[in-house]
Parts: C-alpha cells; structure tokens; sequence
C-alpha cells in the first residue's frame, strides 16, 4: 500500500530544509540582538537639559537626573511633565533602535507575514 502524504524517502525537499535552517539562524541573531540591545542605555533630556532620564533596552528607567534649578516647589506640574517627556523620549530611542536592528535581520519582510516576527 502507497504511502499518502509527506515526501518521497520520508525526508524534507532541500528548498524546505534550506528554510528551516535560515530560520534557525535569523532566530538566533535575533536572540543575540535582542541581547546586545538590552545590554545597551538610552538617554534623553527634556527641558533645555533640565531633566535627563536613562533607561535601558529592557525598557526599563535606570536614572533620572534633575537639574537644581528646575525643582520648583510652587510647579511640580512642570517638573512632572518633564519627567514624562524625557522617560518617553528615551523610550523611543529604544523602540527606534530595536526596529532598525530587526529590519536589518529581516531585509525589511518583517510585518508582510502573519504570525512571523
């Protein structure tokens, strides 16, 4: 009785087993940038220098540093939103970051698969 399905010797045809070895090999380079990035500080100031906050590729705020003459007692609103602007700004440098370096693993096919990256 003829076997259905599968292939023929029961192995993978090469183009399919050339696949599955790029994509062993993307998915630990991008496990390595993933590492190198996370490894990696941002840093972003708001206020003309005044306020400078860093955070690292985890995303995470590892330091906030405040200039003496921007801690107003009578305007802790302003000392607020510029705390907010910076942590978001480093944020984003870190989004940028990590977009570029998956573009850069993926030649740019990143969202055009559903369910791939």
């Amino acid at each position: 009785m003829a076997r259905r399905g599968g292939f023929p010797g029961g192995g993978m045809p090469g183009n399919m087993a050339n696949l599955m070895k790029q994509a062993q090999r993307m998915q630990r380079q991008m496990e390595e940038q993933q590492k190198e990035l996370e490894a990696k500080e941002f840093t972003a100031t708001a206020g003309g220098g005044a306020v400078e906050v860093t955070v690292s590729g985890k995303r995470e705020v590892l330091k906030v540093k405040l200039a003496e003459e921007v801690v107003d007692p009578d305007d802790i609103e302003m000392l607020e939103d510029l705390i907010v602007a910076a942590t978001n700004e480093a944020l984003r440098k870190v989004e940028e970051e990590s977009g570029a370096a998956m573009s850069k693993l993926t030649g740019g096919l990143g969202g055009g698969v559903p369910g791939m990256f």
